[in-house]
């Protein structure tokens, strides 16, 4: 039987007359990626708040590694790694220098040379923090969650500000607390990013959980696909059966469907018959950030 890191029943939390969170149920299993992710106001800081044991729940049923997390058990917090958007550091300490400052708070602490390997920061551990960029900031800060070698990593908004190479290397760093055996519940508002890391995604919508699933039961319940292409000057209409279903702006033709074969069969047969070169047809089948869009609808769409 596969073990639950986290287990969320009927949970809700009030602000006075407000409900915030509403009566949400779900598990994490130990060792995946669950990235939770919501716009301004659905309920997932709350809710994140709640686990990591900073606010206390209105009702229901909440545990973290078997433990109540209002309780603040020393048990559970010792397991627990929380790695913040910005973390309070001396800059003008080396790298060594502030992880071992901060494996001082812990009685059984991971190896600091284990965690700089973790994190590819081999080559910066003699580095002062200020001098580091943003990613190898970044990277400390992810470093001084696994410190205390906990099994649960809450890890926030990761890669807010990188550029894309950095984010890339953000991703692979990621990817190793996996196969390190930890369990990490991710936030983010970039989706090409909870869609490469995460084992399962919670989308949440006015504190509700209106999604759930791996990555590609996610995407495979919006199993649309987006067929484009641009209609030659010299064409002014098409074919009634692709006219039907598309989508014409300007000279840009758009196509919504679950059945793409069939309209890309006809699509072809029409280009040949006019002898047509469609050089910029697409297929685009729906990525997470279409199925955020469409379940969030008119909220605010920042995560």
């Amino acid at each position: 039987m596969v073990e639950s890191a986290i287990v969320v029943k009927d949970l809700t939390k009030s602000y006075g007359d407000f409900l915030a969170v509403k009566g949400i149920t779900f598990e994490v299993v130990s060792g995946e990626i669950f990235s939770l992710l919501g716009a301004n106001g659905a309920g997932k800081t709350t809710t994140l708040e709640i686990l990591e044991g900073h606010r206390k729940r209105t009702s229901g049923h909440v545990t973290v590694l078997g433990y109540d997390p209002e309780k603040k058990d020393q048990n559970m917090t010792t397991r627990v790694g929380i790695v913040l958007q910005e973390t309070g550091i001396e800059p003008y300490l080396k790298v060594q220098e502030v992880l071992k400052q901060f494996s001082g708070f812990y009685n059984n602490p991971r190896n600091i040379k284990e965690v700089i390997d973790a994190t590819g920061l081999k080559e910066q551990i003699n580095t002062p923090v200020r001098k580091l960029s943003g990613g190898q900031r970044r990277r400390v800060d992810v470093a001084l969650g696994l410190i205390g070698d906990p099994d649960l990593i809450f890890l926030d908004e990761p890669t807010t500000g990188f550029d894309p190479s950095a984010r890339r290397d953000a991703w692979s760093m990621i990817s190793n607390l996996k196969s390190l055996g930890k369990t990490v519940i991710l936030t983010t508002h970039y989706m090409d990013e909870a869609e490469y890391l995460s084992d399962r995604i919670a989308l949440m919508v006015n504190g509700k959980i209106e999604r759930i699933g791996t990555t590609r039961e996610l995407i495979n319940s919006e199993s649309n696909t987006t067929i484009e292409f641009t209609l030659p000057d010299t064409i002014k209409s098409l074919p009634e059966t692709i006219n039907k279903t598309a989508e014409i702006k300007g000279n840009l033709v758009s196509i919504i469907t679950n059945s793409p074969t069939g309209i890309l069969g006809e699509i072809t047969h029409w280009a040949i018959e006019n002898s047509l070169e469609l050089n910029d047809l697409t297929v685009r089948r729906s990525s997470l950030e279409d199925l955020f869009l469409k379940v969030v609808g008119s909220e605010d769409s920042v995560i």
